[in-house]
């Protein structure tokens, strides 16, 4: 159909339809196209439209043709008989045994669209970042272009990662150089290239069960062997890999902020879960994505500081600090990994987007950082406390609180055991947030705790007095 009033001429238009008519088989090759006189009538445009149409097509090897014998769709070209039947796009070119890995529901992440919701988690407070200055620095930035908007180290822009590595050692104890520090665009990517460099097909790895999903995903993604290991009141329980998967290859925690139940890694775990790493020559993923944010004392020291065999690889993101938008993480990597994991990094995607790494490293360098983490930690503090209170007056004939002393959301299980993943279908349609702690297990349906995750950072206090009730409601139903 020829539509005289849109953007694209109308030969243009012309061309294409035959082309893809050509190119789906529905002309085959060696048919013969209607005298351009005739099709112009029958289009109701001017024959000089249709010779237009008919030039390009013959230029570029559709058609063929003489004067006086018509015009054809070629017979050279190398198109199926009969098209592919609709549905079924796989059949031709599946994808790999690889590829395979990449898609289904246990590879799938959860994403969110829209303005957050009570009770949305692992979303930061949007409405306390500081455009303003973000903007200002940038504007600055761009009224100098810098050089290094060519092609750039694809282990990050340097005085970031030597901002990062001053910022990583006073704050949380990590023993480092910016020559250790490898830029990412968030922390999947870190998980992602962390399980496809150093893991072998059928390799086993621990995971916390219950868990980050994401790890579960890229370690599927590299073909490793997805070990659940039962996460307590100290941590992940080493004594149970080493009963289960002794001879794992690698072990993903989150010692400082245990995603979903909100717990801390003891010591004593901490250098049990090492002395498993430095026996097996194992490799240790120390997730920490929220650690910035504790109510009840400084932040932690890291498990990283404790290592002295160098088995532990610390992963950062910024996305909980700044907005995820920005797509920046970070890796502290161990010496005898940097040069692997940039070249691999390079072969990924070059390197991450370098104006916003020099942005941040102004944010950084010049105090912005400090105060807006400073500014955030006060902010949450007042909504954790608002939706400790609504749980305990809206909520209290239903769920039970954990561990809420750190990060952006808290998890609830329910005093009697209900299916939370169809309550959390049923808050959605009343415009509530949440995450099914059920979810957060490898095998939901057999997971050990039923519940709600909610998070209170990106919800401003009145959000989350006004959405308890409707929750309540939700929950009697």
């Amino acid at each position: 159909m020829l539509t005289p009033a849109a953007g694209t001429p109308m030969f243009r238009q012309l061309y294409e339809g035959i082309k893809q008519s050509v190119l789906s088989g529905k002309i085959s090759p060696g048919a013969q196209l209607p005298p351009t006189r005739e099709l112009a009538r029958q289009l109701g445009i001017s024959r000089q439209t249709v010779l237009n149409a008919y030039e390009h097509l013959m230029a570029e090897g559709y058609l063929s043709g003489t004067v006086g014998k018509g015009t054809f769709i070629s017979r050279t070209l190398p198109l199926p008989a009969r098209p592919p039947k609709a549905g079924n796009p796989r059949a031709l070119r599946p994808l790999s045994a690889r590829g395979e890995c990449f898609v289904g529901p246990q590879a799938a992440l959860n994403t969110h669209e829209g303005a957050p919701k009570a009770f949305r988690i692992g979303m930061p407070g949007l409405d306390l970042f500081p455009f303003d200055v973000w903007a200002r620095l940038e504007a600055r930035r761009w009224r100098h272009p810098p050089h290094e908007l060519g092609y750039s180290d694809p282990i990050g822009y340097l005085p970031l990662r030597e901002a990062l590595a001053g910022y990583l050692g006073a704050s949380r104890g990590v023993h480092c150089d910016p020559g250790q520090i490898l830029i990412t665009a968030g922390s999947q990517q870190a998980l992602f290239l962390i399980a496809t460099l150093l893991l072998a097909p059928g390799d086993a790895a621990w995971i916390e069960d219950p868990g980050y999903r994401g790890i579960s995903a890229s370690l599927r993604a590299a073909q490793a062997h997805v070990c659940p290991v039962p996460v307590d009141g100290e941590g992940i329980s080493v004594s149970s890999g080493r009963t289960s998967w002794p001879e794992a290859k690698l072990a993903y925690v989150t010692p400082s902020h245990q995603l979903p139940l909100g717990t801390t890694m003891s010591l004593t775990r901490r250098l049990d879960l090492l002395a498993w790493a430095k026996e097996n020559k194992a490799w240790i993923v120390e997730d920490d994505y929220d650690s910035e944010y504790r109510y009840t004392g400084p932040p932690l020291a890291s498990l990283q500081s404790l290592d002295q065999t160098g088995s532990v690889i610390y992963v950062g993101t910024l996305s909980k600090v700044l907005f995820p938008g920005l797509r920046l993480g970070y890796m502290v990597l161990p010496p005898a990994l940097v040069d692997a994991f940039v070249q691999a990094r390079a072969i990924m995607d070059r390197h991450a987007a370098i104006v916003p790494q020099i942005v941040l490293a102004d944010f950084i360098t010049e105090g912005h950082f400090g105060r807006h983490i400073k500014r955030t930690r006060e902010a949450y503090a007042e909504r954790r406390i608002a939706l400790l209170d609504a749980i305990g007056t809206h909520l209290a004939g239903h769920l039970v609180a954990g561990a809420a002393d750190a990060g952006l959301q808290l998890s609830a299980t329910f005093i009697r055991r209900r299916d939370d993943e169809a309550l959390v279908r049923r808050a959605r349609e009343k415009g509530i947030e949440s995450r099914a702690l059920s979810g957060f297990y490898l095998d939901r349906d057999n997971a050990r705790l039923s519940g709600l995750v909610l998070g209170f950072a990106p919800i401003s206090v009145e959000d989350i007095r006004r959405a308890a009730p409707a929750l309540r409601d939700v929950l009697d139903e």
